[in-house]
């Protein structure tokens, strides 16, 4: 909305609208984003969640932003939704299943201590604030726990203040890559794995590309895997 406008967030439960493709019949808890701003056309419509595909400029988006949404809600049984039109506005509606189990079950609660105790702590370093959180959630639904950090630099500060079992890092990230920030890892915490989260086929030629790979976008099973 560069010009300014009114957004809204909204939560509402509902069966499944009948023109929702690829979802199971039953209840739904539908979270929608709207605004009022310039909208999409329908080619940047049919693309908006392609891995990869932004109209941003340089260094201002990667394009995964909306390709993790989809993924998220694809592995949840739901689906993800975009409206638009140009010059009203765009909505994203996220429908995720209502769960058929309640959180007091008894069974669900012995699932999750079961999580717990094979628990780990995990730093997420990406200059995507985005990917980063999304990340970061898919740990915590997996039972572990996850700290975030924007940079190469952040990520060395909060190692310096905390004990980890793991690092996932980005490899494109500006001032210092995912390999360098590995290569620095290595000399102070030996023992730390870290894995190296890229959406590129190819990398830089180095003996860190022996470092565990996780192609983007990712999926919860991928990442947890």
């Amino acid at each position: 909305m560069p010009e300014g406008g009114q957004l809204s967030i909204e939560a509402r439960h509902e069966p499944a609208p009948a023109d929702l493709v690829g979802i199971k019949l039953g209840d739904y808890v539908c979270i929608s984003v709207s605004d009022n701003g310039c909208g999409m056309d329908e080619v940047t419509l049919k693309r908006a969640a392609e891995p990869f595909y932004t109209t941003k400029g340089d260094g201002k988006g990667t394009g995964l932003g909306l390709s993790m949404v989809y993924g998220l809600a694809s592995q949840s049984g739901g689906a993800l939704r975009l409206l638009s039109t140009v010059g009203r506005g765009t909505s994203v509606e996220l429908w995720l299943p209502v769960a058929a189990i309640r959180a007091d079950n008894p069974g669900a609660v012995a699932a999750a201590s079961d999580r717990a105790s094979r628990r780990c702590h995990v730093l997420v370093v990406d200059d995507d604030p985005l990917i980063s959180a999304n990340t970061a959630a898919m740990l915590e639904d997996a039972g572990h726990t996850a700290a975030e950090a924007s940079s190469g630099s952040d990520a060395l500060e909060i190692l310096r203040h905390g004990a980890f079992d793991l690092v996932v890092t980005d490899q494109a990230m500006s001032n210092m890559s995912g390999i360098e920030l590995a290569r620095k890892i290595r000399k102070t915490w030996p023992s730390l794995p870290v894995i190296l989260a890229s959406g590129y086929a190819d990398l830089p030629a180095s003996e860190e590309l022996r470092l565990p790979r996780l192609a983007k976008p990712y999926d919860q099973p991928e990442l947890i895997h």
